[in-house]
């Protein structure tokens, strides 16, 4: 999916919401396990259910591997299942040497029709390029996350500035905002605004909204440009919003809680 089409999916759909599809078998409706296949069929009625109200789904592939074949087996199907126009993006958070990038992004461009895959920047530019070689498909680069030790290492001050804001700057001499997103989580309210600063044109993945307490207005407020720019993930809030066999029902009216404020984001700043 190109930059283009992602916004043209955000002004449609009045909505630039990610639902994270992290299936957990210890969490999922009881009802289901019953079922061949327990993560597809959870997947299959949450996309069902929410489709017409996100733009992305993300699924994680750590609550796919673990389940070992079966489990990947499941991965597969869930993103063969999801509609062409939502953007779909392999949270797998990769980041090799070039030769072994190469095949991780042939696994996720190639043999999974993933639009995107997060990718991690620690071992600098040759671990990212091979996943940047392909058209129309997107690197969404770790850059400021939200959990607790983010602090361990992309604060440290490097030259005055922040290593994250290095990141930032170096990463945009491998890719253009075509190509290239950023992973900025939303419980950092005003490090959004700095990080909008550096990269003004990139679309930001933004974790953190809903579960994990962070704000969609100040996402909004501090990280949106003039095309919206953002995707905003909610997982837990949304997938996990009921257990019983109306689950699917239960995760719509949340993500229709998220999608209607979302509507006058759109709407107010006409993007």
């Amino acid at each position: 999916m190109t930059k283009q089409e992602l916004i043209h999916q955000v002004r449609t759909k009045n909505s630039f919401l990610c639902i994270g599809l992290d299936p957990d078998l210890t969490k999922i409706p009881k009802f289901l396990l019953d079922t061949e296949d327990p993560i597809f069929e959870f997947n299959k009625a949450i996309i069902d259910a929410t489709h017409d109200l996100c733009v992305a789904y993300k699924p994680n592939t750590a609550f796919y591997e673990a389940y070992g074949v079966k489990g990947w087996q499941s991965l597969e199907k869930t993103i063969n299942y999801i509609p062409k126009d939502c953007f779909i993006i392999a949270d797998a958070k990769r980041g090799d040497i070039g030769n072994t990038s190469s095949f991780y992004a042939k696994t996720f461009f190639e043999t999974l029709p993933c639009d995107a895959v997060t990718v991690a920047p620690y071992m600098g530019c040759d671990s990212v390029q091979p996943f940047l070689e392909y058209e129309n498909k997107w690197v969404v680069l770790l850059a400021l996350t939200s959990n607790k030790g983010a602090y361990d290492f992309q604060f440290i001050q490097v030259d005055h500035r922040k290593l994250y804001a290095e990141v930032i700057e170096k990463a945009r001499e491998w890719g253009s905002s075509e190509q290239l997103m950023f992973v900025v989580g939303a419980t950092r309210a005003e490090e959004i605004a700095e990080v909008r600063k550096l990269a003004p044109d990139n679309f930001f993945l933004v974790p953190g909204v809903g579960a994990q307490g962070g704000s969609l207005a100040d996402v909004v407020h501090y990280g949106a440009n003039e095309n919206c720019g953002l995707l905003v993930n909610s997982s837990r809030a949304i997938i996990y919003a009921g257990n019983g066999r109306d689950f699917a029902i239960e995760a719509k009216k949340e993500a229709l809680k998220i999608q209607s404020e979302m509507a006058l984001y759109v709407q107010r700043y006409k993007w």
